[in-house]
């Protein structure tokens, strides 16, 4: 991904991040779970025998706009 460029502005440079959950019984990260959301009884998504992986965000210096990446734990 070194010779990237945003979509939006042309810029050239970004720079790595995350994004934050700070929802109940989170880990701090957020993760993509492959498949449609299935909710369970009590409104929770249904998660059991799911693969899991992390989301890296970057984001572009010129615009702001964020690059979503979905990379399967080590």
């Amino acid at each position: 991904m070194s010779d990237w460029t945003c979509g939006q502005c042309g810029s050239r440079e970004r720079e790595p991040g995350f994004l934050e959950d700070l929802g109940q019984g989170a880990k701090g990260y957020t993760r993509w779970i492959a498949g449609a959301l299935d909710r369970g009884v009590f409104g929770g998504a249904r998660l059991m025998g799911r693969q899991r992986w992390v989301v890296e965000a970057w984001r572009c210096r010129g615009c702001g706009r964020l690059d979503l990446y979905a990379r399967e734990p080590a």
